[in-house]
């Protein structure tokens, strides 16, 4: 991957936080372009990475092997339809971030001979410590599916799903979820200063205790109920906790809630279509 050159087309913070990681694993920034309409946003990414930018996509996306769609679904339609030429003269994979924008769409915008990669990734990616879900129509071959997830791996982990339509149950899960994740630390903390703690105090526990949760299951070789269970002792304090989860049904209020999410992603890609 060391001599494959990328080409970021929007210069905002998921693309500096793809391009930092790969920058921090060794990547050389003399393989990685950004293109942005927006000057500030390119004097960023470029303070942060290091890497070459540029106001003209065509400039960027010169000798690159991968493009990666980095800007608002918005004006997707409009930026696509612009690089098709250039995309297609390099023979590039095209990896998307865009909420809501379908391989159709895309491939109706770029041509329908490119390769795509179709994704959706999270806010933690920020961090690196994102979930991305991958999605790729028939142009795309085995060494560009590795190629990416090589790519992506560098903010988290990856995940490949047969079909579009899994895409927004990712949505569902893991795109909107952080959002669960922080209003669930907000509510735990908020309690913990009506028990009496200050508000530092309960806010750090709160989020501590998320992170280490996190990190326990992840590195852990049983799932997620044995995790569970393994805290409750009986008669104790965390199994009343829980009984009081279940008595106000959480497992239903997540399913609706998650439900209402992959039906809005559903429309918004009818919408963005």
């Amino acid at each position: 991957m060391s001599t494959v050159k990328i080409a970021f087309i929007g210069a905002g913070n998921m693309a500096t936080a793809i391009a930092g990681g790969l920058v921090s694993q060794g990547f050389s920034t003399d393989n990685i372009a950004a293109s942005d309409p927006y000057p500030p946003s390119l004097e960023a990414i470029k303070a942060s990475t290091g890497i070459a930018t540029y106001i003209d996509n065509d400039e960027a996306i010169a000798g690159a092997s991968v493009v990666v769609l980095a800007v608002k679904p918005q004006v997707m339609a409009e930026v696509a339809t612009g690089i098709s030429e250039a995309v297609n003269r390099e023979n590039a994979v095209v990896i998307s971030i865009a909420a809501g924008i379908t391989i159709a769409s895309l491939e109706k915008w770029l041509g329908g001979e490119v390769a795509i990669v179709r994704t959706m990734p999270n806010t933690p990616a920020l961090v690196k410590a994102g979930a991305t879900g991958l999605y790729a129509n028939t142009q795309v071959s085995e060494q560009q599916k590795v190629l990416t997830e090589d790519i992506l791996n560098a903010i988290g982990i990856t995940r490949w799903v047969n079909t579009e339509a899994l895409l927004d149950a990712i949505t569902a899960l893991s795109g909107s979820g952080p959002a669960y994740f922080f209003m669930f630390m907000e509510a735990m903390a908020a309690t913990g200063v009506r028990m009496g703690l200050d508000p530092e105090t309960s806010a750090q526990l709160a989020m501590q205790t998320g992170l280490g949760a996190a990190q326990m299951a992840m590195q852990s070789d049983v799932d997620l109920l044995e995790l569970r269970k393994r805290v409750c002792s009986p008669g104790g304090t965390t199994l009343k906790a829980v009984e009081s989860f279940e008595s106000a049904s959480l497992a239903q209020t997540v399913d609706n809630a998650m439900q209402a999410a992959l039906d809005r992603a559903i429309e918004m890609a009818k919408e963005m279509g």
